[in-house]
């Protein structure tokens, strides 16, 4: 279905702009039509509301609307470290209820330790409409954070709908950037035109990190996880795939990558050979893993892999050094089922083989996301509850030795 808005829209975005001085809507905390403050760090977004801070391991507690002013659940996190060495921990607030679209906020909270979490800072809200999935990666050579997220109108629900064009409008990738290490954000600008291709419905950016390549002919690419859904309009069929998307110059323009046929959420980490390697949420009771070569502009087939159930929710991936080895930690809900037994698992030889890993003992989980902290530990950004796993969004700190036993 093609709207005035979505004419609009492709007839106006290029890489570097988001349409300033013209008049027509734009989703985004506020800001007026036509004010120009988009990309320059000048935006109305990022200010710190007036919620207390927070301290681990619960950072991010739903109200359950007991209280209409505060956020019904927070869901979909995602975790990054800045070149400062400030945690960054992202999720949506979901103010009116628990489901995936409606009234959602982007929310983040800032530590120093991992431990004391600084107050909740409100980095997109667009009234009634969703401002969610998000998807952070930091530039070790710039220090700037850069943020994927993904906006729909708060009416339309259905992720079916979505795929079959009967939602009012479609879903829409944005990016905005932190200069000043996650306090302040720029104006959020619409990449759809760039990162989504017109035959696609349901779409997602992350949820969980983005990673910088580091190795390589394409050193310095954002690389940015993915996923979307394609109906074929002549059997009514939808196919899914994970994918990424990446940009060569630092945000400024953004390109669609390889894709995994059959993924769904999906996670990237690059190996110390410099392939990239994507893990995938499908069916089935198992992940889908699949590597790259050329820096993510194509993937191998997904490989369902036995060493990773998954009761088809979202895990993340993540690649650090210990004992002067690249090691891969892989954290997801270790059950073909049920979203229990959140487990992080390593692997030494670039995801061939896993360990048994570590087992988290909150009985309900869901979505996760990690980041290296210091002294060879990593910190664990995970969704979980006594009676649901949606209650809550905590941190747990795990030695990487517990992870490779």
């Amino acid at each position: 279905m093609k709207t005035f808005r979505t004419i609009l829209a492709a007839f106006c975005l290029s890489a570097a702009v988001s349409c300033s001085g013209t008049d027509y809507f734009l989703p985004g905390g506020g800001w007026d039509p036509g004010s120009g403050t988009g990309g320059n760090g000048s935006g109305s977004s990022g200010n710190a509301d007036t919620f207390t801070d927070a301290k681990a391991p619960d950072i991010f507690v739903g109200d359950k609307g007991k209280d209409k002013s505060k956020y019904h659940t927070f869901r979909i996190p995602a975790i990054v470290r800045s070149k400062d060495g400030t945690f960054l921990a992202f999720c949506e607030g979901r103010k009116s209820g628990g489901g995936d679209s409606g009234n959602i906020d982007m929310m983040l909270r800032r530590s120093k330790d991992g431990t004391n979490w600084g107050p909740m800072i409100k980095i997109w809200d667009d009234g009634g409409n969703t401002c969610g999935n998000p998807c952070p990666a930091v530039d070790p050579e710039t220090g700037r954070i850069h943020l994927l997220m993904t906006w729909n109108l708060g009416t339309d629900k259905s992720a079916g709908d979505f795929n079959t064009g009967k939602t009012t409008d479609t879903r829409r990738p944005y990016y905005t950037y932190s200069d000043d290490d996650g306090k302040t954000w720029s104006k959020p600008v619409e990449i759809t035109a760039q990162a989504k291709k017109e035959e696609w419905g349901w779409y997602a950016t992350g949820p969980c990190h983005g990673i910088v390549l580091q190795k390589g002919v394409h050193k310095g690419r954002l690389l940015f996880p993915c996923d979307a859904n394609e109906r074929q309009e002549a059997t009514g069929a939808t196919t899914g795939y994970s994918h990424v998307v990446y940009s060569d110059d630092k945000g400024a323009t953004w390109h669609i990558g390889g894709t995994v046929r059959g993924g769904n959420e999906s996670c990237a980490a690059e190996l110390d050979d410099g392939r990239v390697i994507l893990t995938c949420r499908a069916s089935g009771g198992k992940r889908l893993l699949a590597w790259s070569s050329d820096g993510g502009e194509t993937f191998t087939a997904g490989t369902a892999v036995a060493a990773l159930p998954d009761p088809r929710c979202q895990g993340a991936i993540l690649s650090t050094t210990f004992n002067g080895n690249c090691v891969l930690l892989h954290a997801n809900c270790a059950d073909a089922s049920e979203r229990i037994k959140m487990t992080v698992k390593g692997s030494t030889d670039g995801g061939q083989n896993w360990t048994s890993g570590y087992l988290v003992s909150a009985p309900h989980v869901a979505y996760s996301d990690m980041v290296m902290a210091d002294n060879n530990i990593v910190l664990l950004f995970y969704e979980n509850g006594e009676s649901g796993s949606y209650e809550k969004i905590s941190v747990q700190r795990i030695a990487i030795s517990y992870v490779l036993k």
